[in-house]
């Protein structure tokens, strides 16, 4: 006869068999629950890819606005792009979604460099040499004037530098400049106007970040003379002035678009931003605008007399991108763009006036100049390069540029990630 403590026993092997089971049942449910859910953002992912792709493949701006579309006409697998510019570079947003699962990517896009139109140099043909004083390099292709290139004595100064003047091919230059993309200085020229829309005053908060999911955020000055300091302003803002602007070096700036007449930046300025000037851009020494910025003036109309557009860019300053001017109507006095000594340039210079260096300047990358200006106390010296490097070379082969500019080619890639999820 059975003793009344093994139906307790039963029972108790019962409810640990049902936990057991239940826990077997229960950990089934979330394995298919998290296979379900790897699958889909798997699926997401694979997406995304596909929408990046067709993005960095547009060439004709279908995107302007958000589109959602259909990859495989199966409506429960769907991206939305979008494109748009963001000052010299282009902006693309793409969003995958399965239902209520969704991924996104926001990312910065720029074009490779044309090979065959790639050079150190492009200094028009005014029917005069180039003349090379002191340790001057330049190494790469170099497209000169029919008088060629020479050496010269200047300032007690003789030329120092390799017995092959110019370490490459040399080339024929036309009598102007290839042509910056009239398209984007359109688009330039539509944002520098852009001021007219509604804006916002200078945020009060030391730190504002905005999303380019959203619309931009406009902060308009007005003629109010501000200066930027003790802020750190990122992502999608547009700041217009209609006077001067200074930006302190206390002040951090990323992937910001600035348009003034003048600005100037104060000694000690770290950041990467865009500034676009309809007369002058004064960087201070000891500065450096990281990769990708830009600083540029261009005008739709000619200059003051007396008072030519000029970029100047102080001693020990660096700039990571691309320095240009450009004016729509050719003046009495050409643009000016003056580089201090021993500053550094990595990218573009595209000069539509004069280009003015000074002792020890470094340009990892491309010059484009209508002429030279070397000035000492005493004299100016046109078409004279004393003691500066061009070297093409050195530039990093995944380095992007601009659509802007005249060696960009057409294929797109990715310059930064912004923004994911």
């Amino acid at each position: 006869m059975l003793k009344a403590s093994a139906l307790y026993i039963v029972i108790i092997i019962a409810l640990v068999i049902a936990l057991l089971c239940s826990a077997l049942i229960l950990s089934a449910y979330f394995y298919k629950v998290e296979y379900q859910q790897k699958f889909r953002h798997d699926r997401l992912a694979h997406n995304l890819r596909s929408g990046v792709n067709i993005l960095l493949s547009d060439q004709d701006n279908s995107y302007l606005r958000a589109q959602p579309i259909s990859l495989f006409d199966n409506e429960q697998d769907s991206v939305s792009l979008q494109k748009y510019p963001w000052g010299i570079f282009d902006i693309g947003i793409v969003k995958a979604f399965i239902q209520r699962d969704t991924l996104y990517e926001v990312f910065s896009m720029a074009n490779r460099i044309d090979s065959t139109k790639w050079s150190a140099l492009y200094l028009i043909d005014e029917d005069r040499p180039l003349s090379l004083s002191g340790n001057t390099t330049i190494r790469g292709e170099a497209y000169l004037p029919k008088a060629g290139v020479k050496t010269a004595y200047v300032d007690n100064h003789s030329y120092t530098g390799n017995e092959k003047l110019v370490q490459g091919k040399i080339r024929n230059s036309e009598r102007t400049l290839p042509l910056l993309s009239e398209p984007r200085l359109q688009i330039l020229a539509k944002l520098k106007n852009g001021g007219l829309r509604t804006s916002l005053p200078l945020p009060e908060t030391q730190r504002v970040g905005r999303s380019f999911r959203v619309s931009p955020l406009i902060v308009k000055l007005g003629k109010q003379a501000v200066s930027l300091q003790d802020l750190q302003l990122s992502g999608n803002v547009i700041i217009y002035s209609d006077t001067t602007l200074v930006i302190e070096g206390s002040a951090v700036l990323r992937n910001v678009l600035v348009f003034a007449p003048g600005i100037v930046v104060r000694e000690g300025f770290h950041g990467n931003c865009q500034l676009f000037a309809t007369d002058s851009i004064s960087i201070a020494p000891n500065c450096r605008l990281e990769y990708p910025s830009c600083a540029g003036v261009l005008r739709d109309t000619s200059a003051v007399i007396g008072f030519p557009e000029k970029i100047s860019i102080g001693e020990n300053s660096a700039l990571e991108g691309l320095v240009f001017s450009y004016e729509k109507t050719k003046g009495k006095l050409p643009p000016v763009i003056s580089l201090g000594k021993s500053s550094r340039i990595t990218g573009q210079v595209y000069s539509q006036g004069i280009l003015s260096l000074k002792d020890q300047v470094l340009i990892q990358g491309n010059v484009m100049t209508s002429r030279f200006l070397y000035q000492n106390n005493f004299t100016a010296y046109e078409n004279y390069l004393i003691g500066v490097t061009f070297d093409a070379p050195a530039l990093s082969p995944y380095f992007l540029i601009s659509p802007m500019s005249p060696v960009s080619a057409n294929g797109q890639k990715i310059l930064q990630w912004l923004e994911t999820r």
